[in-house]
């Protein structure tokens, strides 16, 4: 009897260990393709216009596959882990050549009361614009107007995010250079030294954040370029009014100031404001239209643009829709900011090759037509 005793404790202990390190691994993707047309892009020589048509991914959001994992420890204590890459549908190409999970490859912990914290390569944390942008920082929206600052990712990192305490969370990172010097990596490096903090407040009626956050030169560790080596502040609101959601956002790109950039002049823009302002109907259950416009506008001859688009969604499915945006994005004479978020720079290199900037003080038309599949 008490062998049989002595077993059945052994047994039940098995199955608390069992259940105690419960543990499930997900694989997950988006894939993104349609058709684009593009009127305004620049000529070979760079003194005129010319259109396109081309498959493109990634319009309506970047085609992605990922793996993530979590363990239950117990005493409300999980392990976790979070591995993601971005993929061309139209050529199969890994988002960052070399670079399996360009977007996000960390491991951490995290506890019901206290938060979680990560370890690795994660989405800088002007990733947080995008819950406030209308069209979800898609290719041609708020990013384009800061030349894609807002869709950097940043490797050596330490993230914290605390749990909702009265509609309240913060979120903080902090991203090593992993070099001798604290702001910047060795000569060629990719990687500068970024931190940033977010505070959010949520209701079921609106939502508010505001971001802080900068990223370093990675070959000098200034902050010496508005759209790449910057500091900014944001603030967003979002606003639930039934089958509406109005959103409106503010931000601010700042440099030390007085610096020339590493491609630029004495004259390079060293700040740029943005603002925007959208509205998304959900129509239907299924269907849903966006209205919104971006407008940008940077010193020292640097110019403003605005951007002027509508498009919409189609859910054939819970994973499947159909979507289409229609955009315009007009310069001032000084300005070639493109729909695409491109570098500065001009646009039509005398050698063939391209950046896609408009001419100086010219528009630049686009329509994208696509469908998404979640899995």
């Amino acid at each position: 009897m008490e062998m049989k005793k002595t077993l059945l404790a052994a047994a039940l202990m098995t199955a608390g260990a069992v259940a105690h390190a419960q543990s499930s691994v997900t694989l997950y993707g988006r894939l993104d393709a349609g058709i684009e047309y593009m009127h305004g892009l620049p000529n070979n020589n760079g003194t005129g216009s010319t259109s396109r048509w081309r498959q493109e991914s990634g319009d309506w959001g970047t085609s992605l596959w990922g793996i993530k994992g979590i363990e239950d420890l117990g005493g409300g204590n999980r392990a976790l882990f979070q591995l993601e890459g971005a993929f061309s549908t139209a050529n199969g190409s890994l988002g960052l050549s070399g670079s399996l999970f360009d977007r996000i490859a960390n491991v951490g912990l995290a506890n019901d009361n206290f938060g979680t914290v990560l370890l690795g390569r994660q989405l800088q944390i002007a990733n947080g614009d995008w819950d406030f942008d209308p069209f979800g920082q898609s290719n041609w929206s708020s990013a384009s107007l800061v030349r894609g600052r807002n869709w950097e990712h940043t490797s050596n990192n330490i993230s914290y995010q605390s749990p909702k305490l009265y509609g309240f969370d913060v979120y903080g990172q902090y991203g090593l250079s992993n070099s001798t010097n604290w702001n910047a990596g060795a000569p060629g490096a990719a990687t500068g030294r970024t931190d940033g903090i977010q505070l959010t407040y949520s209701n079921p009626l609106f939502q508010i954040r505001g971001i802080y956050d900068e990223i370093r030169d990675p070959l000098n560790g200034q902050l010496d370029n508005p759209f790449t080596a910057s500091r900014e502040y944001f603030v967003g609101a979002n606003l639930f009014l039934g089958p509406f959601k109005i959103q409106a956002a503010y931000t601010a790109e700042r440099t030390s100031g007085g610096v020339i950039t590493p491609t630029g002049s004495p004259t390079s823009p060293t700040t740029a404001d943005m603002e925007w302002g959208g509205v998304t109907w959900q129509a239907t259950p299924v269907a849903a239209l966006i209205a919104a416009v971006y407008h940008v506008n940077a010193n020292n001859g640097g110019g403003n643009a605005t951007i002027y688009t509508v498009g919409g969604s189609y859910n054939l499915s819970k994973r499947t829709l159909l979507d289409i945006q229609i955009a315009t994005v007009r310069n001032s004479k000084t300005a070639n900011f493109g729909l695409d978020a491109n570098n500065e720079g001009p646009g039509g290199l005398s050698d063939g090759t391209f950046n896609e900037n408009p001419v100086p003080g010219r528009s630049q038309t686009g329509v994208y037509a696509g469908i998404q599949h979640l899995f």
